[in-house]
């Protein structure tokens, strides 16, 4: 608990750092704007913090229920095909215009392309069993199909293609009120949903034989914290684009902090995620880059790290 209040403070300062941060006017002037309400502020840079916090937490708790339930340290929703189907289905509704192109139109295309990667995923999972290193492969060649279309999608739309590809970034421009609207939800609800099932999760964590000598009903249980896990990707990825590897980094430091109680462990990896995102889009400012890509390199020297260290214990195990 201690570390999650911690976590709290400072993601909080990162988020009134990242309040302050932005070209059009300093710091020192953007504080003295806060307190004068200026529109600046209110209408643009705090949406913007809100919306980066929030999907931040929603990608550390996918992270951590895919971790734990695909029993695979290296599962994200970036390399799960959860992640690459929401941003199919982002970039479908924004083609398609009209509502489909609004936050909450977006967010529910973006659902529906994270249930056919989460859908895929669950096949594999349940009829060929839940084997870490296969899932991996599996979850990352239908990342490649998925964004491949996604690709084949904005080739055959050239003039959307600089306006959609934030999405295959991930970016924090332009966010607004509208936009939190339609996020919250999905993380409140998401979140709630994960904490109430840490006892499943914890369980499933270990194998499913272990599960099913306790009493959980393996396959059933599966889908709904994998449906947890579609619903905050989805909702992130509707909400910011594609922040690879937040959901990879974030379930990492928190075990690193807390240890493997998901009771304690899930709600560390949402505030380390938001503090991730914001941490990431303070740099990305000052720098004139997209918040994404500032994730992706942090999160790739991470993605190094845990498969070296994955593939040493496997080796060690060998012999």
């Amino acid at each position: 608990m201690r570390w999650l209040v911690v976590l709290a403070v400072v993601t909080a300062v990162l988020a009134f750092v990242q309040l302050l941060t932005g070209s059009s006017m300093s710091p020192v002037e953007a504080l003295t704007a806060l307190f004068d309400g200026n529109k600046i502020i209110i209408e643009l840079r705090v949406p913007r913090v809100l919306v980066g916090l929030g999907a931040g937490a929603c990608l550390g708790v996918a992270g951590m229920i895919l971790q734990s339930t695909l029993r695979n340290p290296l599962a994200s929703p970036e390399v799960t095909g959860v992640g690459s189907g929401a941003i199919l289905g982002a970039v479908v509704a924004a083609t398609l215009g009209g509502d489909f192109s609004s936050p909450v139109g977006m967010l529910v295309v973006a659902l529906l392309g994270g249930l056919l990667g989460g859908g895929v995923l669950w096949l594999v999972a349940s009829v060929g069993g839940a084997d870490p290193l296969r899932l991996a492969v599996i979850g990352i060649l239908l990342s490649a199909v998925l964004s491949g279309l996604t690709l084949i999608l904005l080739t055959a739309r050239p003039q959307l293609a600089g306006a959609m590809s934030r999405w295959l970034v991930g970016s924090l421009n332009g966010r607004s009120w509208e936009h939190w609207s339609a996020l919250w939800p999905c993380l409140v609800a998401g979140l709630g949903g994960a904490v109430l099932v840490t006892a499943v999760l914890s369980v499933l964590a270990v194998d499913d034989d272990h599960a099913k000598a306790v009493g959980v009903a393996v396959v059933p249980w599966r889908i709904v914290v994998l449906m947890l896990a579609v619903l905050t990707t989805s909702a992130a990825a509707a909400s910011t684009g594609a922040l690879v590897f937040v959901g990879l980094l974030a379930p990492h430091a928190a075990r690193a902090l807390v240890g493997s109680d998901q009771r304690i462990a899930l709600p560390v990896a949402a505030v380390v995620g938001a503090a991730t995102v914001s941490a990431a889009d303070i740099v990305a400012q000052n720098a004139n880059l997209p918040a994404g890509a500032i994730t992706a390199v942090a999160g790739a020297v991470v993605m190094v790290r845990v498969a070296k260290r994955t593939s040493t214990a496997a080796v060690g195990g060998a012999r």
